[in-house]
């Protein structure tokens, strides 16, 4: 930084700008070297729903094979896991995920359009942290440094007034 007296007795500052642009490049360049992807970071092919225009039918749900339905206690903690509305998990994901492995057996493997497709119907109060543990129970899951996958298609049921 220089100073210059001017007649006037201001004061002026100039700032020399060269060396910081360069220190910017540099720290850019760094960041965009060392950036790694991770496998499943936000890897979660997810359908929401569509807004209803004027209450149209409800959409078709027969065809669905799974339907997930999570249950939030009043704090909004996990409450209950039903699949299907008949076979309840309690609050293991685990079991829930090793349900999903049966279930889909050896067709798990690479993304397939007409694979099987996982409706999750969530309360309203559910904590988030509970809504992506369900997710990451059906989608798969890490096996040393190999990701298995389950399920790719999820969809969200409209939310329930």
């Amino acid at each position: 930084m220089k100073f210059r007296r001017r007649d006037l007795g201001e004061v002026k500052a100039e700032l020399q700008m060269t060396s910081m642009i360069d220190i910017v490049f540099l720290l850019l360049i760094f960041f965009i070297v060392t950036f790694k992807v991770s496998a499943q970071e936000g890897d979660f092919n997810v359908k929401m729903p569509l807004a209803a225009a004027g209450g149209g039918p409800p959409p078709d749900t027969s065809k669905l094979p799974l339907k997930l339905r999570v249950h939030a206690g009043p704090d909004g903690q996990l409450g209950e896991i039903v699949l299907n509305d008949n076979l309840s998990f309690g609050t293991d994901f685990k079991r829930l995920r090793q349900h999903v492995l049966q279930l889909v057996g050896d067709s798990a493997g690479p993304i397939k359009e007409e694979g099987p497709e996982v409706e999750i119907d969530a309360d309203f109060n559910l904590r988030y942290v509970h809504l992506i543990e369900a997710i990451t129970a059906v989608t798969g899951y890490r096996q040393g440094n190999d990701v298995i996958r389950l399920i790719d298609r999820i969809k969200f049921s409209p939310p329930r007034k």
